[in-house]
């Protein structure tokens, strides 16, 4: 050891004492040689928890979850050179999200910069916009130690600001890597921060005008449960309740419906629907729209307000004749839906997203995979206060759904549920690493219909030849998700009919360690359910307004 090393031992000490400092509980290591001053500060830590990741992007995303389900940024760490390269998937949907991170890339010394040094690349500003704030504060030196806390500080302050997000630390070090940490620079009196960020300021929206329908996504407030008013609700949202419209895509596709329902005044809270259909028809109603959001939020550039997350909105008295029309029109749909969904012989994607959710034990959590699995949840499943429901829907990518399901898991220690088809299976294989060994209790369900199911709703499925289609979108691949499963010592259950699917899912969530639950689908008969849903809850809807003349 050498004065070097122990200057960089000394310095990542006192990150790691002032990010405890600041309630951080959890970091997360990909393995690797030139991170090993800041590894070994971070399991040196007892306040912490550190998990290992073998495979970088698994370890991103467990970064994710973590954030996603405690509101508190993980520490996520990797060697120099390529190996930060994989961050950069989840580091962008933790900023299209708003989900913190402290993401920390080990770096080569200036000097081994452009000479062909090995796992060396141009690490700076390596994220691009898509982080709150990046800093490199160069190869430590005993000339630097007053801004240590003070930088490190910053850090969570900036990733946890009023529209959080992924902070960028590229951390220079030189050989050797291994140290002892000295005397820490002083902190605060008792055990405080460096610096603390200030609270987003309250402020009040006053909304007026009528027939009022509140759009309700990730990081609503329950209090719009109880206004009164039609809420349309993501299942993120966690809201639940009579005013709660479960079922808004199938009765926005009913054209007499639609045109009866249309609002005055939209308030969205949080993201949009992941419905193109509800979208569309909010985008066209000419109603005047008021979001509250963390960033910027308004695709449809139709927003005529746009306030932040802690925005109390002042509303007028609930009109229960235009909450009734919304309710009737909602119970229409759903009657037809359970209806049609019981008569059921074998196993539908609809199906199981009903299912999962009905099957999540009381307090427990849901990953929920990009593409078809969230629309499935949104369209069909029943509403529940009692669990709590994640996407990444930021980037809405299908990357990196076990690890965020594993990070959901790991921060809550509650059991948890990630929903997802085989493609999102496949593509985040490398998350199964190790994963029995983390403590978690996992069930992992794959709705296989042996390739990309969303791509035969798409004009594609019916414009092209299907051998074309195949090729280039359906793309079957043939493996069995059980058999990858038992390489990583994981059991499993293939359930081939719709009664089976709720005590499979009701036991593997009472067993302790990870499952993995396989519900085979077929892609054509999926297409057709769902034009069948469709056509039923069209035919209520209709009954509806003959019956209300």
């Amino acid at each position: 050891m050498g004065a070097m090393s122990n200057t960089q031992a000394t310095m990542c000490a006192t990150f790691v004492d002032e990010w405890a400092r600041a309630g951080i509980t959890d970091a997360v290591i990909a393995p690797g040689s030139r991170s090993t001053p800041l590894a070994l500060a971070l399991t040196g830590e007892s306040r912490l928890r550190v998990h290992v990741f073998h495979d970088e992007r698994a370890a991103s995303f467990a970064a994710l979850g973590i954030g996603l389900a405690s509101g508190r940024p993980a520490v996520l760490l990797c060697t120099s050179g390529t190996a930060a390269t994989h961050f950069h998937a989840a580091v962008v949907e933790a900023h299209q999200a708003g989900v913190p991170m402290l993401v920390c890339t080990a770096d080569r010394p200036p000097e081994l910069h452009d000479v062909g040094a090995p796992q060396t690349i141009d690490q700076q500003h390596l994220f691009g916009r898509a982080v709150r704030w990046f800093v490199d504060p160069g190869v430590a030196h005993d000339g630097s130690r007053d801004s240590w806390r003070a930088l490190a500080a910053r850090a969570v302050v900036e990733a946890t600001g009023a529209w959080p997000g992924p902070v960028h630390l590229n951390l220079a070090f030189r050989d050797p890597l291994v140290g002892a940490a000295g005397d820490l620079p002083p902190g605060r009196a008792g055990g405080a921060p460096w610096v603390t960020g200030g609270a987003p300021q309250r402020t009040t929206l006053v909304i007026d005008g009528e027939r009022i329908l509140l759009v309700a996504g990730a990081g609503a407030e329950p209090v719009l449960a109880g206004l009164g008013l039609p809420v349309i609700a993501d299942p993120r949202s966690g809201l639940a309740g009579p005013n709660v419209i479960r079922h808004a895509d199938a009765v926005l596709r009913h054209s007499s419906s639609a045109k009866a329902l249309l609002p005055g005044v939209v308030w969205r809270v949080g993201p949009p629907p992941a419905s193109k259909v509800v979208n569309e028809w909010l985008a066209a109603s000419g109603a005047v729209e008021h979001v509250i959001a963390g960033g910027w939020s308004d695709p449809a550039g139709t927003a005529a307000t746009h306030a932040p997350f802690g925005t109390v909105p002042v509303l007028p008295l609930a009109d229960p004749a235009w909450l009734g029309r919304w309710q009737a029109a909602d119970g229409a749909a759903a009657r037809a839906i359970a209806t049609l969904l019981a008569r059921q012989t074998v196993l539908t994607e609809p199906f199981v997203a009903r299912t999962t959710v009905e099957a999540l034990p009381e307090g427990g959590h849901l990953v929920v995979a990009s593409s078809m699995p969230v629309r499935d949840v949104e369209w069909f499943a029943e509403r529940r206060d009692d669990v709590t429901i994640h996407s990444n829907r930021g980037a809405n990518g299908i990357d990196g759904t076990i690890a965020t399901g594993v990070g959901v898991a790991l921060a809550t220690g509650r059991p948890t549920t990630v929903l997802l088809g085989d493609i999102a299976f496949l593509h985040d294989s490398t998350a199964l690493i190790g994963i029995q060994q983390r403590g978690v209790n996992l069930t992992i369900v794959v709705i296989d219909n042996d390739g990309g199911g969303i791509f035969s709703f798409l004009p594609q499925a019916a414009a092209l030849p299907k051998e074309r289609f195949e090729q280039v979108f359906g793309t079957p691949h043939g493996v069995r998700a059980e058999e990858l499963a038992a390489v990583h010592g994981i059991a499993s259950l293939t359930v081939d009919a719709p009664e089976a699917l709720g005590p499979a899912l009701r036991a593997t969530s009472d067993s302790e360690g990870v499952w993995l639950v396989v519900a085979r689908t077929d892609r054509t008969a999926n297409v057709r359910l769902h034009d069948d849903l469709n056509a039923a809850v069209a035919v209520a809807l209709a009954k509806l307004r003959a019956d209300q003349g």
